[in-house]
């Protein structure tokens, strides 16, 4: 029977959730009084609602408590990447249905002949059929699309047994007739197809092939999963999901294109840091969220987060706008293997199950979480999630084989395998920083998730970085991005326009026609029409150029002005500047409505622990005692050795650092100077 106080709060609660490889993190907030609460729980990559609605009871709520929901995953990547996808068909023109199979010149790995150039096509040979017809570059329909030829897709397609379907006709993107003709028709025998004009309308026809494909492929997971969570969490339109690009967005929308999940939880993060940054008045902020499997590292120069045009996934392109977030497997569950060339980390983790070896559930392989617990980082009398303990002794036994291989003790063994870590992820640091003409040094490193706060200090101080920011909620801030974000939707669309005779009135019609699409699921979400705001991007480019860059611009289209900011970034961006002709090759269009979801300084529980000091070990200082600091009562500056606790993150300042807080309940490390 419920209480008195439960019925007051019903309905009352906004709650996001981020889904990780080890925990699924939640945070909720009461609308009415900004109350919040923070809970982690063991993910359950089987049953992945399963272990949402257990975060919702270990916050102290019932799911009739929740009027919205927020979540970010990574089921749809991890699906690709693993290989777990259902078998598709693709429907291209004909003479191009080895599109796949061509793929482009590059090699998976320059050096490595051992290995097969190419990863496998995504669609085998059997189950890609030419289609007659042709349009080409301009939109022209060159060879009609006829029944008889629709009719003999059909049978074929019969025999192949497919539930999903990807149709990436050639130059679809400049005139979508035939793919809206086949869709048409397939809708009633077909259980999901995907259009590549309504996937990626852009040209680069592998790429957007390959999207296509991704997108067919993931539907029946996506539409399975979010089906089974709109059953048992019922709240209509107060359901979403967090995508790539960094806002939310409806389930409606999502199950039509699943692949905006790619990134969807890293990027949750980088949205709670683009607030933070903001707030904070950062100019450039590296944020650095080291979950249990994943380590996810991204760029904010002036509060605004770098974009992508896509990335690639299992060695094959996703071609989707998209936060620029570069991951790798370097995170707490990483296993530690004693090759040929000496120690490494990852990409191959632990897991939820069984987990490191300290969890207590049965790992054997050593991991980085191990090495932290046997220095003493980590509480012997937490419990993770509520349920996992730490056995330092469970570390040390997995850790001891390899010791004992470099003939070292279990503390230098230890140490070695953090600073391999450490060197892991900042070459990950200079992927987003030095390779995109950033000093680092400059930047503020932003740590979060359940590992970064432990390694933010010697990540910084390997990677010459001064200051250091550890986030109020840091255990769940992908969580809390996901509820802060804005709502909003984003289409991107090839136009291949020349700067000198464009003709302004045609593309703003176009540009008219995407502004509606963007804004099309954020009206069936109930939103008002004039709540939502209108980003207009033109990604431009020399005329002999390969690659274009982001421009923002506005309606109506001021040439001039469009030229102008087109010659200063690409000068800033890459030394120089000329007067040559210039492409809008693509147009990114996004609606968006600011969030309207206030928190203040979140509520986290204290830490469990009646020792105020453990026994911890440094570079520069073994087996020394070192001070266990609250974090909620951090009042005044503290200097390492030291670790910062609450119920659910762990800030380790070593010696020569020193860690303050501010109002809000942000830490900041920074170097002691001599």
């Amino acid at each position: 029977m419920r209480t008195k106080e439960t019925i007051d709060v019903a309905g009352k609660w906004e709650v996001g959730t981020d889904i990780g490889g080890t925990f699924t993190d939640i945070i909720a907030i009461r609308r009415d009084t900004g109350q919040t609460r923070i809970a982690k729980v063991p993910s359950r990559p089987n049953a992945p609602v399963q272990a949402m609605l257990e975060a919702i009871e270990a916050v102290g709520l019932q799911k009739s408590d929740v009027d919205k929901f927020i979540h970010g995953t990574t089921r749809i990547t991890n699906a690709i990447v693993e290989g777990r996808l259902p078998k598709v068909a693709l429907i291209a023109t004909a003479g191009f249905e080895d599109v796949l199979e061509i793929g482009r010149y590059r090699r998976r790995d320059l050096y490595r002949l051992d290995i097969p150039p190419k990863a496998p096509s995504l669609v085998p040979a059997e189950l890609c059929f030419g289609l007659k017809e042709r349009i080409d570059h301009q939109g022209r329909v060159i060879v009609s699309l006829d029944d008889a030829e629709i009719d003999r897709l059909l049978a074929w397609l019969a025999k192949t047994e497919a539930r999903s379907v990807a149709i990436a006709l050639l130059h679809a993107y400049a005139n979508p007739i035939h793919e809206k003709m086949l869709a048409e028709r397939l809708k009633e025998i077909v259980p999901y197809v995907s259009l590549s004009q309504e996937i990626n309308p852009e040209a680069r026809e592998y790429e957007r092939t390959s999207s296509t494909c991704f997108n067919a492929a993931a539907m029946p997971i996506a539409v399975e999963y979010l089906s089974e969570l709109e059953e048992k969490l019922p709240i209509g339109h107060g359901l979403q999901v967090f995508h790539s690009a960094g806002a939310m967005i409806p389930v409606s929308a999502v199950k039509r294109q699943p692949i905006v999940m790619a990134m969807s939880g890293p990027a949750a993060g980088v949205s709670a840091s683009v607030g933070l940054a903001r707030q904070l008045e950062q100019p450039r902020v590296l944020t650095f969220d080291m979950g249990g499997t994943t380590t996810d590292v991204c760029l904010i120069v002036d509060g605004q987060p770098e974009m992508t045009d896509g990335r690639m996934l299992g060695d094959r392109p996703l071609r989707q706008p998209m936060l620029a977030v570069h991951s790798i497997g370097a995170g707490g569950g990483s296993i530690v293997r004693n090759g040929p060339g000496g120690l490494t980390v990852g990409p191959e983790s632990a897991g939820s199950e069984p987990g490191p070896a300290c969890y207590g559930r049965g790992g054997r392989d050593a991991t980085i979480t191990d090495a932290n617990a046997l220095l003493g980082y980590l509480n012997p009398e937490t419990r993770l999630g509520d349920r996992i303990g730490i056995d330092v002794g469970a570390a040390a036994r997995a850790i001891e084989p390899i010791a004992k291989a470099l003939n070292l003790s279990l503390t230098e063994t230890a140490l070695g395998i953090i600073r391999v870590a450490n060197a892991t992820m900042a070459r990950a640091l200079r992927r987003v920083t030095v390779e995109c003409g950033i000093d680092g040094r400059d930047c503020t490193l932003l740590a979060f998730g359940g590992g970064g706060p432990m390694h933010a200090a010697g990540l910084a101080e390997l990677y010459g970085i001064a200051k250091v920011v550890v986030p109020a909620a840091s255990s769940a801030f992908s969580a809390l991005g996901c509820l802060t974000a804005d709502f909003s939707f984003l289409q991107q669309q090839t136009f291949r326009a020349a700067l000198d005779d464009i003709d302004r009135s045609g593309i703003e019609a176009r540009i008219g026609q995407l502004i509606a699409q963007a804004c099309a699921p954020l009206l069936e979400n109930g939103i008002p029409k004039n709540e939502i705001g209108i980003e207009l991007v033109a990604l431009m480019r020399y005329a002999a150029q390969n690659d274009a860059i982001p421009i923002p611009f506005a309606l109506p289209i001021d040439v001039e002005r469009l030229h102008h900011d087109f010659l200063a970034k690409h000068h800033d961006l890459f030394g120089y500047a000329t007067r040559e002709r210039c492409v809008i090759e693509s147009v990114r269009v996004q609606a968006r409505r600011p969030s309207s979801t206030a928190i203040n300084r979140p509520g986290v529980p204290l830490a469990n622990a009646s020792i105020r000091s453990r026994i911890c070990s440094f570079d520069d200082e073994r087996d020394v005692e070192t001070a266990i600091v609250d974090r909620a009562s951090l009042a005044q500056a503290v200097t390492g050795p030291a670790i910062i606790e609450d119920a659910w993150s762990t800030v380790v300042v070593p010696p020569q650092w020193q860690a303050s807080a501010d109002t809000s309940g942000n830490l900041f490390l920074s170097k002691v100077r001599a």
